[in-house]
This record gives structure tokens, sequence and C-alpha cells, in this order.
């Protein structure tokens, strides 16, 4: 004997509530394997019209936002936002990233965006890279600066991607790179400890991945 239970089905054409469409957003984004969920996106995870959450909240976004998730197609992003999500796939993928790749995490910005601000995939890399390396320095905040120090202990954005770059985005000690080896996170590293008084500069600084800078860290 079946031991199945009776499950209620929606009535075609019945009404459909706010948190029946925000659970579904929230589902679909599960489902996709993301936060950034798009209309895109839900019209191939979803089970409602994306224009039905759109008339109810006013905006897609609005929709999206109310569901807890992350919008993919927001206007206004500054430069900044723009160019450390490019910097997170660069490291993520030890690769110069993929316009397809923004639908996917780590990216929290979609194509969209690059499109409006740079007008093709190519001049926002072009724009990316003269500006990350365009040389910085941070300077220390007083208490640094009191202990010595001519520069603030994290590396920026600029600073970073030089350094990775420098470096091909592999392990200065192992040479793990996640261009071959997925998953793989890479660090930057005082190669003269900030403890012991070496300063953020390209020279104090490597690319280690998060196994050997823990390995080091141990050790000193």
């Amino acid at each position: 004997m079946s031991d199945s239970k009776f499950q209620l089905e929606r009535v075609q054409g019945a009404p459909v509530s706010n948190e029946e469409i925000l659970t579904d957003i929230r589902h679909a984004a599960t489902l996709a394997g993301t936060n950034v969920i798009s209309q895109r996106l839900y019209s191939e995870f979803g089970k409602f019209d994306p224009t039905t959450a759109s008339r109810r909240f006013g905006t897609w976004n609005k929709a999206v936002i109310a569901a807890g998730m992350e919008v993919a197609n927001e206007v206004n992003i500054s430069d900044d936002r723009l160019f450390e999500n490019l910097m997170l796939l660069w490291e993520h993928y030890g690769r110069q990233p993929r316009r397809a790749e923004l639908t996917h995490p780590p990216s929290t910005i979609s194509q969209g965006a690059y499109r409006r601000r740079f007008h093709s995939w190519m001049d926002a890399l072009t724009q990316f890279v003269s500006y990350a390396n365009a040389r910085d320095v941070i300077p220390p905040n007083p208490i640094d600066a009191a202990t010595g120090h001519q520069t603030g202990r994290d590396a920026s954005l600029r600073t970073r991607f030089r350094v990775m770059k420098r470096d091909n985005f592999s392990c200065r000690a192992c040479g793990a790179s996640p261009a071959f080896s997925p998953g793989i996170a890479l660090h930057i590293d005082h190669i003269i400890p900030w403890s012991r008084g070496g300063d953020t500069v390209d020279e104090n600084l490597q690319t280690l991945c998060e196994q050997c800078n823990l390995g080091k860290s141990n050790v000193l």
C-alpha cells in the first residue's frame, strides 16, 4: 500500500501572495547556487513570471532585496566597486576573467553594469588594468606611524594586483595557482613581517597560497 500523502496543488489562476513570490525567489537562487539573482536566472529556475514580482513590488530589484538576495543589475555602481569585483575574479581564477564568469559566484556584479559603464568588456578590462597598475601607497595611521612604519598594514587593491600579477597569480613557495587548481586561495604576505618593521611595499610583499601562508605564520 502506498505511503504517499495528499499534497495541495495550486489552482490555475489563483492569486500569488507576496510571501510565495519571495520564497520562490530565494528557492531559485538556491537552485542556481548564487545570491545574485537576475530576471533571466529567475526565469530559468523560478516558477512564476518575473513580471509578477516586478508589478507586486514596484521593480524587480525591489523584489530581490525584499527576498534578501543581491540585485544583479544595480545601477550607478562606482568604478571602485566594479574594479574590486574584477580583482576578486582575477584572484579567484588566477587569470584574466571572462565576461561569462560575471554571471557566476564569486562575482556580485552582472555584465550589464560593465556594459553600461564601459560599453564593452575589453574596455572594462583595459580601464581596470590601467587603474590597478597605477602605484599608490596607503599612509600609516597615527599608531602605526609611531612604530616607525611608512605605510599602512593592508595592501590596497592596486598593490594586490601588481604583486599577484608579478608573481603570475601563483604561490611563491609551492607554485599553486587557482588557474590550475580551482579553489586555491591566494594571500598577500609581508616577507619581513609587519610586526618586525616590514612595510607594505611591492619589494616586501609576495603571493602565498593560504596553506603556505598559514604554515609561515606558524613558524614565525
